[in-house]
Formats: C-alpha cells, structure tokens, sequence
C-alpha cells in the first residue's frame, strides 16, 4: 500500500494520495483579515489549484467538494465565485453548510476529494 502525503507538518498534510484519490485537507483563505466571502474563495479555489497540481491531477478531476460558510446569507457571493471556477461540465458532488469555524478571520472553508 502506498500513501503519499504532501506539505506535512505535525497537525496535518495538506494532501493525501491514496489509491488514486487525493484527499485534501480543508483550506482556507490565508490572507489576515478584511476579505469578503467571494475574495476568501477565491485565494482558498487558488490554493487547491496548487495542490491538486502538487498531486499530479487538476480541477477537472473533482470528485466531491465540501463547503462551510459562516453565515448563509453570504452564500450567492461564495457561488459566484465558486462557478466561475468550475470547469463547465466538470462539477462535483457538493455539500455547502453553515458552520463557526476555527478563527474568527476564516469565513469559507473548503475540502476537496479528486482522482489522480
């Protein structure tokens, strides 16, 4: 069994390659403060780019996404973003649920799964 990690540190990896499925952990916008929903998902859609291209594959290859948002009345600003981004005809399977996350800076997380 082969497992590869990518950028690992003590806490986490922020990709796991298994069996063909990279796993990634969930990213948010790493930008200190001030950004609005649609800027957090943008920076966070511009890491897992990085990521997935770290782990060989890209954002075509997206099996499934999961999205946490602090406050649901932001959640047309968060899309607006988030379909821009998704190549046409490639969308994956997708949770979007309000939830606090860790920091208070941090209004957008997300976690994506994708085939290598």
């Amino acid at each position: 069994m082969t497992i590869e990690r990518i950028d690992t540190a003590t806490r986490m990896s922020q990709a796991v390659i298994h069996n063909g499925i990279v796993y990634l952990a969930g990213q948010v916008a790493m930008t200190k403060g001030g950004l609005s929903y649609g800027e957090q998902t943008q920076e966070i859609l511009d890491q897992i780019d990085g990521l997935l291209a770290k782990a060989g594959t890209d954002k075509t290859n997206i099996l499934r996404a999961t999205i946490w948002i602090t406050d649901m009345a932001k959640f047309d600003e968060m899309n607006a973003v988030w379909d821009a981004w998704v190549p046409d005809g490639n969308a994956p399977a997708r949770a979007c649920v309000e939830a606090k996350l860790a920091f208070p800076q941090f209004d957008v997380e997300i976690m994506v799964e994708a085939a290598v």
